[in-house]
């Protein structure tokens, strides 16, 4: 008896079809990508959680441009991040 549970377990196994592989898709991210070159010492937002920083756009129409945006959460010269749009900079952080 164990024989042939043996033997049908093999044939169940053989008879499956295989999975095949396919490539992973490349996620497809929005925006423009930027590099960051400089941070501002002062920080923003109401519990200071909002750091400005200078970011070198990397790619799009406006590839080569210096611009200033307001980043939040963790954030360290030499960063990747993606921005939505890099027709528009930010006021530089005044602090009083």
């Amino acid at each position: 008896m164990a024989e042939s549970e043996g033997k049908r377990n093999k044939v169940e196994t053989t008879d499956k079809p295989e999975k095949q592989q396919q490539p992973a898709e490349q996620k497809k991210y929005e925006g423009y990508l930027a590099q960051v070159v400089d941070l501002a010492p002062v920080r923003t937002g109401i519990y200071g959680e909002i750091k400005q920083a200078m970011c070198k756009v990397l790619e799009g129409k406006d590839k080569g441009r210096v611009i200033r945006r307001n980043v939040a959460g963790r954030i360290k010269v030499g960063d990747m991040i993606r921005l939505p749009d890099t027709s528009r900079e930010d006021r530089s952080i005044v602090a009083r």
